[in-house]
């Protein structure tokens, strides 16, 4: 998994040659400490990168991104995102709505 910050997530995220899933999150978030194994498990297993930013660190981010609730998911392509997807229930619903943003 990628640890973005303002500093590296241009390029990372919005220059990468992959699809991004970004997941926005805090450590103090239960729900983001609950989802956390579900990424580590779907990380490596497709082409998508997984990526997470810690919003006390990156306020500056979460602002971007008008992210108001965590964890909140955003799925980048060639630069830019779609619809974005707040606290999944389980793994099955994250790939589910990847495989929706990726049409």
């Amino acid at each position: 998994m990628v640890t973005l910050t303002t500093e590296n997530f241009d390029k990372e995220v919005l220059e990468a040659t992959q699809p991004v899933l970004v997941e926005f999150s805090a450590p103090w978030c239960v729900y983001c400490r609950r989802i956390e194994p579900v990424l580590h498990r779907m990380d490596g297993k497709s082409d998508v990168v997984i990526a997470t930013i810690n919003t006390d660190d990156q306020p500056e981010l979460a602002q971007r991104f008008q992210v108001e609730v965590i964890p909140t998911f955003y799925l980048f392509q060639n630069g830019t995102h779609g619809d974005k997807l707040i606290a999944p229930s389980s793994q099955a619903q994250l790939e589910e709505w990847i495989a929706a943003q990726r049409g």
